[in-house]
């Protein structure tokens, strides 16, 4: 005689959600992935941030067919009470099962072996311009060469991340930090864990890291309270140092865009020199030691300082062209403060996130990132069948009413000031008591 099975309420299943005692739900089956945790590929943050919930949309998302045998090995023998899906979700799983019967996740098309020989030319062009050519504007436009040898690459690391985009996982690998760490001098490892916190909690103030730039950049008022980040685990202190720079953030973006990398380059000395558990620790350091051996050593080919400083900021200004383009999605779209809420995992992407239009030969242009909506939706889709499902997409949020947000590459930029403009002249409130600096009083005084 079959025992009957054991049921656990949600708010039961609530209390489990810290590393130490961590359960989700999946298609009403409540699984213990305390010890998975701890060497799930997607890193411990993804699980972390949903803990105590049901996480069928997400793991529907962001996991192959194959992944639904291992689930047995945590189950805990109970089911979560109460357990029903809603209409969006339905729909979002059918729309997920029939892309995979088509082979979307499958079919990549040949967009990596064209970026993987426009990063070779570009290198090649760039490293014999500065060898061979005496001409300082030779110079300037490798430096440019570099700058788009970069993107190239920044949009191969983000897509391996989501996907395998080689042959084999151990070529895949490789492919990662020939790209990202060899030829970037960015840590693979560091952007797949800022990533994907960033798509699991997407547009959350606390969650998600794309949106915390504090001092120099925030993008609603709830920042002016010094918001807890979840995901660097300190405080974003908004004091009077980060409201004079927020106070004129609209105008300090595109500038600041154009040396963000350094940032990156930071952070990801940052996270490998971490106590904090990276993965392959010895291959994403040998692969940014071989970037700041090359690219210090050709810029020192150069004949003068003048021309080193050119082409070091010609390559950081160009580059700035993708940064622009991370933020364009997110920044105008809906905010909030809290958790991320797997129960409305369609709605929270849609709401979170901007599409840019544009006509497919300017695809490449955009990496994918156009598409922006459907990339969330569908993380593991190659990007050459974005525009295929867009579609779908955008007619299931008009089923379901929920927006389906896209503007042009322009529009984008002016929703994107818009919003930071909004903040600043909010950060301008002199009544707000957050103390003031001789700095800050000297830029404000009138009359």
């Amino acid at each position: 005689m079959e025992e009957p099975q054991k049921y656990i309420s949600r708010a039961e299943l609530a209390k489990h959600n810290n590393p130490g005692d961590l359960w989700i739900s999946i298609q009403g089956k409540v699984y213990n992935v305390t010890e998975w945790a701890k060497v799930h590929p997607g890193g411990e943050l993804p699980l972390l941030s949903l803990a105590g919930q049901d996480v069928t949309d997400a793991f529907v998302a962001y996991h192959p067919g194959t992944a639904w045998k291992y689930l047995s090995n945590f189950f805990t023998g109970c089911y979560l009470e109460g357990y029903s899906v809603s209409e969006v979700s339905k729909d979002y799983r059918k729309l997920a099962t029939e892309f995979a019967r088509l082979g979307f996740y499958e079919k990549k098309g040949h967009g990596v072996l064209v970026s993987l020989c426009c990063i070779a030319v570009l290198f090649c062009l760039s490293v014999y311009g500065v060898l061979k050519s005496n001409s300082a504007w030779v110079h300037l436009l490798c430096g440019g060469a570099m700058g788009f040898l970069w993107i190239q690459s920044g949009w191969l690391g983000h897509d391996s991340g989501h996907y395998q985009i080689m042959s084999s996982p151990k070529f895949n690998r490789f492919v990662q930090i020939l790209t990202g760490n060899c030829l970037a001098g960015i840590s693979i490892g560091w952007w797949k864990r800022n990533h994907n916190a960033h798509h699991i909690a997407c547009n959350s103030l606390d969650y998600d890291p794309d949106l915390q730039h504090i001092p120099f950049f925030v993008v609603s008022s709830k920042f002016f309270g010094s918001i807890w980040s979840c995901f660097y685990e300190r405080k974003l202190n908004f004091d009077s140092v980060a409201r004079f720079l927020v106070s004129y953030q609209h105008l300090t973006f595109y500038p600041v865009m154009c040396f963000a990398r350094i940032n990156l380059f930071a952070q990801s000395f940052l996270l490998l020199m971490s106590k904090t558990k990276v993965p392959n620790r010895g291959q994403e350091i040998l692969g940014l030691a071989v970037f700041w051996i090359w690219y210090p050593l050709l810029v020192s080919c150069l004949p003068n300082w003048g021309e080193r400083v050119m082409f070091v900021v010609a390559s950081f200004v160009v580059t700035g062209i993708q940064h622009i383009q991370f933020c364009l999605n997110h920044f105008s779209s809906n905010v909030y403060v809290g958790p991320p809420c797997s129960n409305d995992w369609f709605e929270n992407q849609t709401k979170g996130t901007l599409d840019i239009s544009c006509p497919a030969w300017m695809d490449w242009f955009h990496g994918g990132l156009q598409f922006q909506v459907e990339h969330h939706l569908f993380p593991r889709m190659p990007r050459c069948n974005l525009r295929t499902i867009s579609p779908l997409v955008k007619e299931l949020c008009k089923k379901h009413n929920l927006p389906y947000n896209i503007a042009s590459f322009w529009m984008a930029n002016v929703m994107t000031v818009d919003t930071l403009r909004a903040a600043a002249l909010q950060a301008r409130d002199l009544s707000s008591p957050v103390p003031k600096n001789l700095v800050w009083e000297a830029v404000n005084t009138h009359g």
